[in-house]
């Protein structure tokens, strides 16, 4: 179990790195998909969301690369992973593939981690 968590770690850790230095540095060419998806593209890009998602996207990797505050790292994730899921089933299902591979692999880095999401859903008083 402790190899498949480290795997799946460094596996969503390098994905989001990359992806997200790319949003930065451009080394991965990209093109804007056609219709509505591409105006909802300029319209991110326009105002900086891209640039702020790309942050986003590096932290979390980060912190996913180096072990340390995976809890944050996986939460940080969770919103972004749902708005990447709901993109692709709704604008471009073509590219579904790789967001079902990250969705999973953070599902399953959520329940090898659970400890630090316990205290959140557990009903009763917050602990101080």
């Amino acid at each position: 179990m402790k190899i498949a968590v480290l795997i799946a770690r460094l596996l969503l850790g390098l994905m989001f790195t990359v992806f997200g230095l790319n949003g930065f540095l451009h080394f991965i060419p990209m093109q804007l998909p056609p219709g509505d998806a591409g105006t909802l593209f300029t319209i991110m890009f326009k105002y900086g969301w891209f640039t702020f998602f790309s942050l986003l996207y590096v932290i979390a990797g980060v912190l996913l690369l180096i072990g340390r505050y995976i809890g944050v790292a996986l939460t940080i994730l969770g919103p972004i992973l749902v708005v990447i899921l709901l993109y692709h089933i709704t604008m471009d299902p073509k590219g579904i593939g790789m967001a079902l591979f990250a969705a999973l692999l953070v599902i399953f880095l959520i329940y090898a981690h659970w400890h630090h999401f316990d205290a959140v859903v557990r009903p009763g008083r917050p602990s101080v």
